[in-house]
């Protein structure tokens, strides 16, 4: 009687961990689990917030509309610290740990570097939304952005300061540590000089550093009708200041990196006569960009800036080439993803053969404290 009792008692327990184990995978199979990887701390730490609040409000509206496959979105964002070690550890974890079916993210080209070789050696696709140094999607077939790429947003710099500036003598002022700056100084320089201007000086700084008196001094030495900066909001704001303060009064010219509030609290009104190349502006009238402007303020009570628009159209991109896909499979994602055509809020997306987006290009002049939408370029 006791082995019989005892019996019962261990196909009982084995009965309940296999039902346990059920309701697991049940409950599992009724969500499609992507990941996203972002800078909340560090250097860039708001555009790794913008990117998240971008991120949510989509997932959030797939979801209120049943989400993808008849299953619901499960968002799992990482902080990558702005740092590419640290974002080979969380791509790693996102894939091997999570299982994520996709990653969106991340925001500087540098950390998207390290975690594209982890998602093309692992077939999991991945699109970044802001990376815009082209070495990114030549890491492999399975690596996508929903941004232009910097030989583009150098170009249209470069014209913008000399067509529609009218200068003729240009400085260059730009972090030598980072791919993303150096990339957009040598396409701004390239063109600037094909188009008939002269770069008078092209001065290089490290890293992290606070004092940029020595490159300025040489610049503004030079008398350059502009000054070309294209780091991010943090240095862009310190630069800004030294320079007008070293007497340099003339137009000050920047990239996507200057999107941010904070380029406004350290530079103040020295960032004033700036314009920047960007791929989306508020102000921009298009309905589909006037109704995410109205559903960001709404949930956040703040404007969106590029870096929530374009982590709202990444997420946008891959959870329609999952629904075409009809699957999870990253194959299937990977060949919907190279099919896309889809009307987004930065703009008309197809991807061309190297995965990188055809799309239009904004600039953004400074006034008033304020980003005030100035044109638009078109590829």
């Amino acid at each position: 009687m006791k082995r019989t009792s005892k019996l019962i008692y261990i196909v009982s327990i084995a009965i309940l961990i296999i039902g346990l184990s059920f309701f697991g995978c049940k409950k599992q199979s009724n969500e499609i689990l992507i990941g996203g990887v972002g800078p909340v701390t560090g250097e860039a730490a708001t555009f790794g917030q913008s990117m998240k609040e971008g991120f949510e409000l989509a997932i959030e509206e797939w979801n209120q509309n049943g989400g993808v496959l008849g299953k619901q979105i499960k968002f799992i964002y990482q902080d990558d610290k702005g740092d590419p070690t640290e974002a080979a550890t969380v791509w790693t974890k996102l894939i091997t740990q999570d299982k994520v079916v996709g990653i969106v993210g991340t925001a500087m080209s540098k950390c998207s570097l390290a975690g594209a070789p982890i998602s093309q050696q692992n077939k999991v696709p991945m699109i970044t939304p802001t990376s815009t140094n082209p070495k990114v999607t030549e890491v492999g077939d399975y690596i996508f952005r929903a941004c232009f790429i910097d030989p583009f947003q150098g170009t249209v710099g470069a014209k913008f300061a000399y067509e529609n500036l009218n200068a003729r003598k240009a400085g260059v002022i730009f972090d030598v540590g980072n791919d993303y700056t150096k990339g957009l100084a040598e396409f701004f320089r390239d063109k600037f000089t094909e188009l008939g201007g002269t770069v008078v000086a092209f001065e290089a700084h490290p890293t992290g550093t606070t004092d940029f008196k020595a490159q300025l001094t040489k610049i503004i030495s030079n008398k350059p009708d502009v000054i070309y900066i294209p780091d991010y909001y943090n240095d862009a704001g310190l630069i800004a200041k030294q320079a007008r303060e070293l007497g340099f009064n003339g137009p000050l010219v920047g990239g996507d990196g200057w999107d941010s509030p904070d380029l406004f609290k350290i530079g103040g009104t020295a960032v004033e006569n700036g314009f920047f190349t960007n791929h989306f502006s508020k102000d921009d009238p298009r309905p589909i960009v006037q109704e995410f402007v109205k559903k960001y303020q709404e949930k956040y009570n703040k404007v969106p800036d590029a870096f929530a628009a374009l982590a709202y159209d990444s997420m946008y991109i891959l959870l329609d080439a999952i629904k075409r896909a009809g699957s999870t499979d990253p194959e299937k994602i990977k060949q919907a993803l190279m099919e896309t055509n889809i009307n987004v809020v930065s703009g008309l997306i197809t991807f061309d053969k190297n995965r990188n987006p055809v799309k239009p290009a904004v600039i953004i002049a400074v006034k008033n404290g304020q980003q005030v939408y100035q044109a638009t370029v078109n590829p």
